[in-house]
């Protein structure tokens, strides 16, 4: 599968082996804005494992990222929502980088209990 020149110029080896599927799939099928596949076409041209590809087509729709006609997918055509979601990604993986990944579980040993529900004294 191609990559754009940028893509090419900017990362290592090691990070362009490490796209996820869903990425993978997302520039496969901006790459081929003109035409809409099956999902077993999509894992071949994609190397995601065709026993996953429905249920990373299916997290794609939920974010409006790819359409579904029948046992067609494609990429959205909201090119606005596509740019959101690609830079959302590209920040997050530069961040992580530099900063390390997020623990959820780290967030959950420093939370608050519970918001309290009443108004103190000084808010009354």
């Amino acid at each position: 599968m191609s990559i754009d020149i940028e893509d090419f110029e900017e990362k290592s080896s090691e990070e362009l082996e490490k796209m996820t599927n869903g990425e993978r799939v997302l520039r496969f099928l901006a790459e081929n804005d003109d035409r809409a596949f099956k999902p077993a076409e999509i894992a071949e041209q994609t190397t995601v494992k065709k026993n996953t590809i429905g249920t990373v087509l299916s997290r794609l729709k939920d974010r409006n990222l790819v359409r579904h006609k029948g046992t067609y997918w494609a990429i959205t055509d909201d090119q606005e929502r596509l740019n959101t979601f690609t830079t959302f990604r590209q920040s997050t993986k530069t961040l992580n980088d530099q900063l390390g990944e997020e623990d959820p579980e780290e967030w959950e040993t420093h939370a608050a209990d519970d918001y309290p529900t009443e108004k103190r004294e000084d808010e009354k």
